[in-house]
C-alpha cells in the first residue's frame, strides 16, 4: 500500500523479497537495481514486550518503524492517534490487559507472539533478494535504468486491513512526515506487518511465501515511483491530469499490476469458482464511483474516500485494485508480458484504453464505462 498527500494510494500487497542477514541486498547488477534496508528493530522489540520478557513501551513507541505504523493505523482508522496513544496500548499488551480501544490489534498479535517470532527468525535466516528483484524486474520496460535504495520496517501490529504498505517520507528525528508521491523529497519506505504474516498459512513455510510476496508486491510500488520520476511518460500525466478520476487509474493500475504479480505468485493463477462474479462486482463499482468522480459537486472528502476504498476495503471488496488486477492479466495472458509492460512505461491511458480495445474484440470481457473511456480520450 502507499499513502500519497494523506491519501491512502496503496495497501497491502503480496509478493516480495528481501533480503536478510544484512542491513541491504543488492538486487539485481542489470539497468534495474534495487537494495532492500532491512529496519527489525520495532518488530524485535515488541516480540520480546508480547513475551513478558523485557520492552520498553516508550522506547518501541519512538521507533521510526513504530511511528510510521502509528500514523498509517491512524489515518485508516480516521482517528488521531499520538506517540502515547500507541506507548498506552504497548503497556496494555505488555501486562495482557485489554486497551481502551484495539485498534493496533495488538490483543490478537500477543496471542500469536510465538508464531510471529518465528516467522521473523526465518526471515532473517534467508536471503530471499535475487529472487524479488528478478520477480519485479520482469515488468518494467527491458531498456529501463532504475537505481534506488528502500528502507523496509518490520512490525508487529498495526490496523486490521492492512498486512505491508510504502509510504513516502520525510523524518525530523524520529518523527515522520508523509510526501506525495509526485511530490519532491522524501524516501519511498516500506512497512511489513509481521502480525498479519501469520495469517498466510498453517505453517512457517506457507507463512514465509506469503510474506515474501507481500514484501514483492510493495517492492514493486516502491520501485515504480523511483521510475515515474525519472519517466517522461508519468511526469506529463501528473502535469496535465488532476482530477480525482486520474488519481484513481492511476491507482487502479499501480494496485492492479501488484496485486496481478502476488495473484499470479500464490495461486499459480488457479481461479476461485466465483471469480468471475468477484471480477463484474469489481469493474460494476469502479463504473460507479468514477462516474461520480467525475462530477462537479463531488467534495475532497467524497472523493478521497472513494479513492481510498478502492484499495483498504478487503481483498475482493477493493474495487480498484481487483478492476486492475483483471485488465493486467488480460493484457499479459492475452498480450505478452512485453505489452504489460509497456503499460507501465506509458502510464494509465494506455493501460486502460490497450484493455478497451480487447473489449472491442471480446465483449464477454467485463467493459468499462463509456464515461471512463471519453475522460481518458479527452485529452489523449
Amino acid at each position: 500500500m502507499s499513502v500519497r498527500a494523506g491519501k491512502i494510494l496503496r495497501i497491502a500487497g503480496k509478493l516480495i523479497l528481501l533480503m536478510v542477514a544484512g542491513d541491504a541486498c543488492a538486487l539485481s547488477e542489470s539497468g534495474f537495481n534495487v537494495q532492500l534496508r532491512l529496519n527489525f528493530d520495532s518488530a524485535e522489540e515488541t516480540i520480546s514486550l508480547y513475551e513478558g520478557i523485557s520492552g520498553n513501551p516508550r522506547y518501541i513507541a519512538q521507533l521510526r518503524g513504530s511511528q510510521i505504523a502509528m500514523a498509517t493505523t491512524g489515518l485508516l482508522a480516521q482517528k488521531h492517534l499520538t506517540t502515547r496513544d500507541l506507548e498506552a496500548s504497548l503497556e496494555a499488551a505488555k501486562f495482557g490487559q485489554r486497551a481502551n480501544e484495539n485498534v493496533f490489534r495488538m490483543e490478537e498479535a500477543r496471542q500469536n507472539v510465538q508464531a510471529i517470532k518465528e516467522l521473523l527468525t526465518n526471515i532473517k535466516r534467508r536471503n530471499f533478494g535475487q529472487r524479488v528483484v528478478a520477480t519485479v524486474e520482469q515488468l518494467f520496460p527491458s531498456a529501463s535504468r532504475l537505481s534506488t535504495s528502500i528502507p523496509v520496517f518490520f512490525v508487529a501490529f498495526g490496523h486490521n486491513n492492512i498486512d505491508a504498505y510504502v509510504r513516502k517520507v520525510m523524518w525530523q528525528g524520529d518523527t515522520p512526515f508523509f510526501v506525495g508521491d509526485n511530490e519532491s523529497g522524501g524516501e519511498l519506505t516500506i512497512v511489513v506487518n509481521l502480525a498479519k504474516g501469520v495469517n498466510y498459512g498453517r505453517n512457517v513455510e506457507e507463512r514465509l511465501v506469503g510474506l515474501l510476496s507481500i514484501v514483492a508486491h510493495e517492492v514493486f510500488h516502491a520501485a515504480l515511483g523511483v521510475y515515474k520520476e525519472s519517466t517522461p511518460s508519468w511526469q506529463k500525466f501528473y502535469a496535465t491530469r488532476n482530477s480525482w478520476l486520474d488519481e484513481l487509474l492511476d491507482l487502479t493500475q499501480n494496485e492492479g499490476i501488484a496485486h496481478y504479480l502476488t495473484f499470479e505468485q500464490r495461486t499459480t493463477d488457479n481461479l476461485p469458482p466465483d471469480w468471475d462474479q468477484k471480477v463484474r462486482t469489481a469493474f460494476s463499482e469502479f463504473n460507479k464511483n468514477a462516474t461520480e468522480l467525475l462530477s462537479p459537486t463531488i467534495t475532497p472528502d467524497r472523493a478521497s474516500r472513494l479513492i481510498q476504498s478502492s484499495n483498504t476495503s478487503g481483498y475482493w471488496e477493493s474495487y480498484g485494485a481487483i478492476t486492475g488486477l483483471f485488465i493486467a492479466r488480460q493484457i499479459d495472458r492475452t498480450l505478452g508480458r512485453e505489452e504489460l509492460a509497456k503499460t507501465i512505461a506509458n502510464g494509465p491511458a494506455y493501460f486502460f484504453l490497450k484493455y478497451f480495445e480487447m473489449t472491442s474484440r471480446d465483449n464477454t470481457l467485463p467493459a468499462l464505462s463509456q464515461q471512463v473511456i471519453s475522460h481518458i480520450n479527452a485529452k489523449d
